[in-house]
């Protein structure tokens, strides 16, 4: 029992796994909405408005699908890894409050960006880990 366990007993190891699966589902994420072109990224943007901000809805997008595809990556490299956590804490939130502000069932649609946005604000008090190249 006690390799069972000095075989796990590697927090460092685990940060960087997180950080690399995390940062290659939001690059996964991302990518498809540049793919998509404007009317796509449009159409992310106005899920602003739920917040009252109603102009420029492609930038919005292009800042939501950058955030993903850019932030995925430098999640990976656990570089700018605090603001970029912050980022995604904001991006979940909002995307799971228009979600319930659209009538969206809660356990099938909301839940996953709540969850998310819970990850990143852990993530945001742990920080990247010693392997990474932020430095702590």
């Amino acid at each position: 029992m006690k390799m069972f366990c000095n075989f796990f007993a590697k927090p460092n190891f685990g940060l960087l796994l997180l950080r690399i699966l995390l940062g290659a589902m939001m690059v996964m994420h991302g990518v498809p909405k540049f793919l998509g072109g404007s009317a796509l990224l449009t159409e992310i943007g106005q899920k602003m408005a739920v917040l009252g901000i109603t102009f420029a809805p492609l930038f919005w997008g292009f800042c939501a699908a950058l955030l993903e595809t850019l932030g995925g990556v430098l999640l990976v490299l656990g570089f700018l890894f605090r603001p970029t956590a912050l980022l995604f804490v904001f991006m979940f939130t909002v995307n799971a409050y228009y979600l319930c502000n659209t009538g969206a069932d809660f356990l099938n649609a909301t839940a996953y960006p709540l969850e998310m946005a819970i990850v990143f604000l852990g993530l945001l008090f742990i920080g990247p880990g010693k392997l990474s190249v932020d430095k702590e």
